[in-house]
C-alpha cells in the first residue's frame, strides 16, 4: 500500500502533468513541506517523499525547484533513443522509423532560457541555504529531453548539430551531501548534469548522450563517483568535467566519441580514472590541467579515431595532434597499465606531417608513466553505408586487418616538467624528454617477423 509520502504525478489534483509537470511537482513539494514541518518528531520528523512519474510524455513549462532533503523523483524507464540520428536523415524517411522521439517516463523541456542566467534553462533546479546541507535527493529512471538544438550563429548547416539550446537537465546550485543520479536518460540538452560543491555524490548507470556537455562538477567537491555510465557529449562540450575536486572516482564508464574531451580535470587531486573505455575523434581525451596532483590513470582503454559519419565530419574540438591523447599539468600523477590505440590515416593528422603525441607532460614534476601499451596505425574501415551512423561506427571499430603502422611520439615531456619517471611506454625513438632531468627506460624492440 502506498503511504502518504508517495505521490503519483498523474493522480495529483493540482495542475496537468502532461501540459506542465513542473507545476505539478512543485505543488507536491509544497505539500511535503506543509505536512513535514517539525524537525524532531519521535527521532524523525521529515522523512521526505517519493514522486513517481509513470511512463508517458510530459511537457515541462515551469522549472522544478527542489529545496528539501530525502526526496526521490523516479520514473519507469530512461527512454533514451538517438535524436541525432533522426535529425540527420531525410525527413521523408521519418514515417518508416519505428519511433521518432525518446520514450519511457519522458519530460520534454519547454523552458525558454535566459542568456544571462545559466540556471534558467534547468528542468530541475536544486538548492537550499542554511544548515545542514540539503541531503539525499535522488533522480532515478526517467528521461529528460531538450527536444531541439538551435542555430547559434556558428554557420553549421543543420541547427540540430550545434549542441546549443541553453537547457540543462539537472542543475544543483549549492552545497549538498549524498545525492544520487541513477538510471537516467538525458538527451539533447546543452548541459546534462551540472553540480556545484558536491560531497559524496553518486552519478551511476545513466545514459547521457547527444548533450553539449554530459557531467560537470563545478566549484569544488570531494569523495564522489561517476561510475558505469554511458556518455556522449558534443564536439565543444565536456563529457566528464571536474574542478577543484579531491577523492573523485571515475570508473567503468563507456564514453562515446565527439566530446571535446572524455575526462577533463581542473585542479583535481588524489582522484582515480580507472577501468574506463574511452573513444574519441579528437586529441585531448584525458586532460589534467592547472596543477592536478597525485591522480591515478590506470587500466583504461583509449581509442582515438576519426569521424566516420558524413553529417558530422568537419567538426572538432580545435586541438591538433601535438596536444596528446593524455595531457598532464601537475605533480606526482600516475599513468600506468593503459591501452592506447591511435587509429588515424596520415592525411587526417594535424598539422600535416607531424608525429601525433600520445602522452604529453607539459609542467610539474614527479609524474610516473609506466607499462602503457600504445598501438598506432592507419584506419582500416571501409564503411558500406555512409548514411548509417551505427553501421559506420561499428565497421570503423571492428576493422583491423588492413591497417599499417603510423609513427607517433609515445611520451613527450616539456622542459618545464622534471623528475618524471617513464618506464616501458614507447621505444627509444618514440620519446622526447630531457634524459638528465627525467628517468627513462625504453621498450625493447622485438625481432622482425619471418
Amino acid at each position: 500500500m502506498a503511504g502518504k509520502n508517495y505521490y503519483d504525478v498523474t493522480e495529483w489534483p493540482v495542475g496537468n502533468p502532461y501540459e506542465d509537470i513542473g507545476e505539478v511537482i512543485n505543488s507536491i513539494i509544497e505539500d511535503i513541506k506543509k505536512r513535514q514541518k517539525e524537525s524532531d518528531v519521535g527521532n524523525g520528523g521529515k522523512p521526505g517523499a517519493v514522486i513517481y512519474i509513470p511512463s508517458g510524455d510530459y511537457h515541462l513549462a515551469t522549472q522544478v525547484v527542489v529545496d528539501i532533503s530525502y526526496l526521490k523523483i523516479m520514473g519507469s524507464g530512461h527512454g533514451f533513443t538517438s535524436s541525432s540520428i533522426r535529425f540527420n536523415i531525410p525527413r521523408e524517411e521519418w514515417p518508416y522509423l519505428h519511433e521518432l522521439w525518446p520514450g519511457g517516463s519522458r519530460i520534454m523541456v519547454d523552458l525558454q532560457p535566459s542568456a544571462e542566467d545559466e540556471a534558467s534553462g534547468a528542468a530541475f533546479y536544486v538548492k537550499r541555504d542554511g544548515s545542514p546541507r540539503i541531503s539525499s535527493v535522488e533522480f532515478e529512471n526517467f528521461c529528460i529531453d531538450g527536444l531541439h538544438f538551435v542555430d547559434d550563429g556558428s554557420g553549421i548547416a543543420n541547427p540540430e548539430n550545434t549542441y546549443t539550446n541553453g537547457k540543462t537537465g539537472i542543475y544543483i546550485a549549492g552545497e549538498q551531501d549524498s545525492f544520487r543520479i541513477n538510471g537516467m536518460g538525458l538527451v539533447y540538452l546543452e548541459h546534462g548534469v551540472t553540480v556545484y560543491h558536491a560531497d559524496a555524490l553518486s552519478i551511476h548507470d545513466n545514459f547521457i548522450a547527444e548533450c553539449g556537455s554530459c557531467i560537470e562538477l563545478r566549484g569544488w567537491g570531494q569523495a564522489s563517483k561517476v561510475t558505469d555510465n554511458l556518455l556522449g557529449a558534443g564536439y565543444k562540450g565536456y563529457t566528464i568535467f571536474a574542478q577543484n575536486f579531491g577523492g573523485l572516482l571515475i570508473a567503468s564508464n563507456n564514453v562515446f566519441p565527439r566530446g571535446m574531451s572524455s575526462v577533463h580535470f581542473d585542479s583535481v587531486a588524489r582522484s582515480c580514472i580507472t577501468g574506463n573505455r574511452f573513444h574519441s575523434f579528437y586529441p585531448g581525451m584525458v586532460v589534467l590541467e592547472k596543477n592536478c596532483s597525485e591522480n591515478l590513470i590506470s587500466s583504461n582503454h583509449f581509442y582515438r579515431s576519426c569521424e566516420p559519419w558524413t553529417p558530422l565530419q568537419g567538426y572538432d574540438n580545435g586541438l591538433d595532434d601535438l596536444y596528446g591523447l593524455i595531457y598532464i599539468s601537475g605533480n606526482n600523477n600516475t599513468v600506468t597499465a593503459n591501452h592506447l590505440s591511435e587509429i588515424i590515416d596520415t592525411e587526417n593528422i594535424k598539422p600535416a606531417g607531424v608525429k601525433p603525441v600520445i602522452i604529453h607532460i607539459v609542467s610539474g614534476k614527479g609524474n610516473y608513466i609506466a607499462v602503457n601499451h600504445i598501438i598506432a596505425a592507419t584506419e582500416a574501415a571501409e564503411p558500406e553505408d555512409a548514411e548509417s551512423c551505427f553501421a559506420t561506427q561499428v565497421e570503423a571499430m571492428l576493422s583491423t586487418e588492413r591497417s599499417v603502422p603510423v609513427n607517433v611520439t609515445a611520451v613527450q615531456i616539456e622542459k618545464e616538467s622534471v623528475q618524471n619517471i617513464v618506464l616501458d611506454t614507447g621505444r627509444e625513438d618514440q620519446a622526447i624528454l630531457d634524459r638528465e632531468a627525467n628517468a627513462f627506460r625504453a621498450l625493447p624492440v622485438p625481432g622482425s617477423e619471418k
